[in-house]
């Protein structure tokens, strides 16, 4: 579920895209996960870097560009190259999507949802965080969701303009949705662009109803193409203010008041990496045994 295809080449494929490395204003902070302030390298990449928390291990960039910054490179959608590049891709990244959330038991949710919403007369909402140009959005829509989106760059004017879907353009604490309003909501590849990552969580736990659920995808720090490519690692780019494994996502939904209910990953080896056979069983033990470059966790609010 991974909206960073793989692409040809020997350096291109262990990366994905990302904007422009610039000089930004920048602070040191507390670590968005345990509040310490004692940090050690941990990645260097090219004309930035990556320290770790010495008491929750949570990895992230610090000093960190300010939020005002980070929110200006995605509405000013870098002269329409992230649309255009989301539109070419979106095939693609729909099929990893729906891939993933198949593993990860939604259709068992949703046919649960759905048989409930049509003995009430209504149907059950859901929000897509991050959504892009809104395919995952115009998918769920079709299949009888009240598919709802949050998506801050040019993407979201396209999602409503040319699909006629609900996406607000403001981050989502701002958009201020009624509390326990939504049965399911989604973020694939966002909350590791994210400045406040823990206010993001606690505000998806909000507007979720009691037994609503969170699925959240991101890159794997604890992954083995981590382990292996390091600074080189295709998911250490410019836009990606933290880098999450299995152990710091969890602490931080659990903090937030979440139950894990599952843990999903997938990923061996990147496409043009290693000669098919060696990439599919690698792909397979990354899946089984949990190492692989992607992950995806299934929350949800008790009650």
């Amino acid at each position: 579920m991974s909206n960073e295809p793989e692409r040809g080449g020997k350096n291109t494929a262990i990366k994905t895209w990302s904007t422009p490395v610039t000089n930004e204003e920048s602070r040191i902070i507390p670590c968005a996960l345990c509040g310490g302030g004692d940090f050690r390298p941990a990645l260097e990449c090219e004309g930035f870097s990556y320290v770790r928390c010495a008491g929750c291990g949570l990895v992230q960039r610090n000093p960190q560009p300010e939020a005002a910054a980070v929110a200006r490179r995605y509405r000013e959608g870098h002269g329409g190259e992230y649309l255009s590049y989301e539109l070419a891709n979106e095939d693609s990244f729909l099929r990893l999507q729906r891939l993933a959330l198949k593993d990860a038991r939604f259709d068992e949710l949703e046919k649960g949802l759905m048989a409930k919403a049509a003995e009430n007369g209504g149907r059950p909402r859901i929000m897509d965080i991050g959504c892009a140009a809104g395919a995952l959005l115009l998918h769920l829509r079709e299949r009888g969701w009240d598919a709802r989106g949050v998506e801050i760059s040019p993407a979201a004017e396209y999602a409503r303009e040319r699909r006629g879907l609900d996406v607000r353009s403001l981050p989502l604490e701002e958009n201020r949705f009624p509390g326990g309003f939504f049965d399911a909501v989604l973020a694939s590849h966002l909350i590791e662009h994210l400045n406040a990552p823990s206010d993001f969580v606690k505000e998806v736990y909000r507007v979720l109803r009691p037994g609503g659920r969170f699925f959240v995808s991101t890159p794997n720090i604890a992954g083995f193409q981590a382990r292996l490519f390091r600074g080189r690692w295709r998911s250490a780019i410019f836009d990606h203010l933290y880098l999450f494994s299995v152990k710091t996502l969890s602490v931080l939904l659990a903090e937030a008041g979440f139950t894990l209910e599952g843990v999903y990953t997938w990923g061996g080896l990147a496409a043009g990496l290693a000669p098919p056979p060696l990439k599919r069983a690698a792909d397979k033990l990354a899946k089984r045994f949990g190492f692989g470059d992607v992950m995806l966790l299934r929350a949800g609010k008790p009650g």
